[in-house]
């Protein structure tokens, strides 16, 4: 089965098309480099929790939007291998500011132990 890169990020609703724009860049590059897919997903209807919950997962601020991310993998060595890989891949400087506060961002990689499809 698939591994999992998940990320969980918040940001500015005013940046959602540099972030869309910085997604559709990379993503290309993480496929080149073993990843059969990467999802951005824009958050629309993400609650507050009594304990815990998305926004407060990555300290959302007012006027920011969470967004939550994946990259599919074959495998564990195949993601190891691409991630190295993308990081030191000369296409993925990045120009000018990042459309969101890296420092806020959550993630690990996740071992699929159930996958349906209907």
């Amino acid at each position: 089965m698939d591994y999992i890169d998940g990320f969980v990020v918040p940001v500015p609703a005013e940046n959602r098309e540099a972030y869309r724009a910085l997604a559709a860049k990379v993503a290309p590059l993480f496929m080149k480099h073993g990843a059969k897919r990467l999802v951005e997903c824009w958050g629309d209807d993400v609650p507050d929790g009594k304990v815990t919950d998305f926004r407060g997962a990555v300290k959302a601020k007012e006027g920011e939007v969470v967004v939550f991310s994946w990259i599919a993998w074959p495998d564990k060595a195949t993601r190891d291998a691409g991630m190295a890989a993308f990081r030191e891949d000369p296409e993925i400087k990045m120009e000018g500011e990042m459309p969101f506060d890296g420092q806020r961002m959550i993630f690990g990689g996740f071992e699929t132990i159930v996958d349906e499809a209907g």
